[in-house]
């Protein structure tokens, strides 16, 4: 499934959730978001600002909180599906970002890029749920 360890190596079922390749890709876009939404405009950190920060850092909660739960594979998929959901919520807030003129053209097909691997990568684990499922 594409899983490294937080030492490199190769699993199938991750140790702990920050093992998940698709973790470790949604923290780190998070946390360019958060450098990037810096400079948004004063007039945007209740709207655009809070929501984008917001959106992007629950693909990760939601990840995390799909792994804790994972015994049970009606809550994995629920928590992988909200994490999806919120990956695509933050796609919308770059285009707004990028339509105000907060982010550049460049700057905003990377993120998108990088959100639509995001959800691919969700979107494999719902349907390949068994090996993040304790036996």
């Amino acid at each position: 499934m594409g899983l490294k360890s937080h030492r490199g190596e190769e699993s199938l079922c991750p140790a702990i959730f920050k093992d998940m390749k698709v973790y470790q890709m949604a923290y780190r876009l998070a946390m360019d978001i958060f450098k990037i939404s810096k400079s948004f405009p004063k007039e945007e950190m209740y709207s655009l600002t809070n929501q984008v920060r917001r959106s992007s850092r629950s693909v990760c909660s939601n990840n995390a909180e799909a792994y804790r739960k994972r015994r049970d594979p009606k809550h994995l998929s629920l928590r992988i599906s909200d994490a999806d959901s919120e990956a695509s919520e933050t796609l919308v807030w770059l285009d707004f970002a990028k339509d105000c003129g907060y982010i550049s053209l460049r700057t905003y097909k990377s993120l998108s890029a990088k959100y639509e691997e995001v959800g691919r990568m969700l979107g494999g684990i719902a349907k390949h749920a068994e090996p993040f499922i304790p036996k």
